[in-house]
């Protein structure tokens, strides 16, 4: 009976062990590629603001224009790889520091001024894709998107006095 059981008992780890392993690879799977994203959020956009044929053709070169810019860098993670392996910014083709370093308060302020032009960038072609409504209805979208405060969306502390 108890040898009955460890069998059981082994039998059940083993496949807790495969289903999780079988939903990590259909993770993986669903993960878009860089041309499936562009699509993606080029027929959100075409769908949310109401985009005619032409608009749509124009933001999709817009979009696959500005990808690049836009991404976060793929690839090996510093602090998850060897200290050797550099990561490359695809916004400003800045390294990131091995192991996890955080970037100096100089490195931050380019990086942030280049996503700033590339942001003025693309809302400028944008807004000759767009017509007045739509493009209104865009930066109202944005306005709400953005966090509030400095931490994740919250609201900056009030001092009752």
């Amino acid at each position: 009976m108890k040898k009955l059981f460890i069998a059981f008992v082994l039998t059940m780890l083993f496949s807790i062990v495969g289903m999780a392993q079988g939903q990590r690879g259909q993770r993986q799977e669903k993960m878009m590629d860089k041309g499936e994203m562009i699509k993606h959020r080029t027929e959100r956009m075409v769908k949310t603001y109401g985009l005619d044929e032409t608009q749509a053709q124009k933001l999709l070169e817009l979009n696959t224009a500005f990808a690049d810019k836009f991404q976060r860098p793929r690839g090996p993670r510093p602090d998850r790889d060897a200290a050797s392996r550099e990561q490359v910014d695809g916004m400003t083709g800045a390294t990131a520091k091995p192991e996890g370093q955080r970037p100096s308060r100089e490195e931050m302020e380019v990086r942030m001024k280049k996503m700033r032009e590339n942001m003025e960038a693309y809302n400028a072609e944008l807004q000759k894709i767009f017509t007045t409504e739509q493009y209104a209805k865009y930066q109202e979208d944005m306005k709400k998107s953005r966090p509030v405060g400095r931490r994740g969306g919250h609201a900056p502390h009030q001092h009752n006095n």
